[in-house]
């Protein structure tokens, strides 16, 4: 994927302040350059609408809060920042957001969240980006980096520590594929190293548990039409081999929306191309997108 151009003169709010690109930067002494202790969500622009922006806080502040950030700005003052963001840059569809709250700056280099004294940060960097991958469809490769379990870090955290996610996409570039797939401790089937993973079996909807995915927002929005529209959904552990045979394969995530899978692991999903149920839910997503979300003020 190409940058797109107009990337090149943006603004970034960052702490307060909104910046030109090349001066966008948080100190060394930032919890994040110092540990990854930041939480974060990635948020799309629609037609002057931001998609479930509610449902993009309330997972921010329980990421936030579970961390034990201190001194929270409120939702409020984060919408005011995304929305000066988007307006100064004149964005109003094709965007896609990514909101970084890190703990704050240090005032000395170390762990210890004691020496964090000013308060979080808060970034908010608004991109024209299309939708990540193939919109025909993605090839997968099943990596030996395992997804983390509760008991070492809860997927639930939204969190900015990918070093999991980071060493399953270097397994997958090496394999030739489009992203990896992720197994749990147990072995069964968590996610990608960015997206929710579903199958499509008997014409139903089957999914990962939440245990060591994240609760995605696009994944409920999934589930939601699936409900409205009739279509079976199961939430349940799925092994690889359920995988290779399935009827239908697709991934979902704000940044890429619903892609079709045409094979993991060199087996071919289905017929290798979209499937009927994925296509319609492609649809569905397609009309809520266009309809729903919280207006950019004017």
């Amino acid at each position: 994927m190409n940058p797109d151009p107009r990337n090149s003169t943006i603004l970034v709010h960052v702490a307060g302040r909104l910046v030109p690109r090349g001066q966008a930067k948080v100190s060394v002494f930032d919890s994040s350059v110092q540990g990854g202790d930041a939480v974060w969500e990635g948020l799309r622009i629609y037609r002057g609408r931001v998609f479930r922006l509610d449902a993009h806080l309330d997972r921010l502040f329980a990421s936030a809060r579970a961390l034990a950030f201190r001194d929270l700005p409120s939702p409020q003052a984060v919408k005011e920042a995304l929305f000066e963001t988007l307006r100064r840059n004149e964005m109003r569809d094709g965007v896609h957001v990514r909101l970084t709250l890190t703990r704050g700056e240090k005032v000395a280099s170390g762990m210890n969240p004691e020496l964090n004294r000013s308060g979080p940060a808060l970034v908010v960097l608004a991109e024209w980006k299309a939708p990540i991958y193939d919109r025909d469809g993605i090839r997968l490769a099943t990596a030996s980096t395992r997804r983390n379990p509760p008991q070492c870090l809860d997927s639930r955290i939204h969190h900015a520590n990918l070093l999991n996610n980071i060493l399953a996409k270097i397994e997958a570039n090496a394999a030739g594929a489009d992203d990896a797939l992720m197994l749990d401790v147990h072995g069964f089937v968590a996610e990608t190293n960015a997206t929710n993973v579903f199958l499509v079996r008997g014409g139903a909807l089957h999914t990962p548990l939440p245990e060591s995915c994240l609760t995605g927002i696009t994944r409920g929005v999934v589930l939601e039409i699936a409900r409205d529209a009739g279509i079976p959904a199961f939430e349940r552990r799925i092994t690889p081999a359920e995988v290779w045979s399935a009827e239908e394969m697709f991934v979902t995530g704000t940044l890429g929306e619903i892609t079709p899978v045409l094979a993991v692991d060199g087996r071919t999903i289905g017929g290798g191309r979209a499937g009927p149920v994925t296509g319609r839910l492609q649809e569905l997503f397609a009309e809520r997108t266009a309809t729903e979300g919280e207006p950019i003020p004017e």
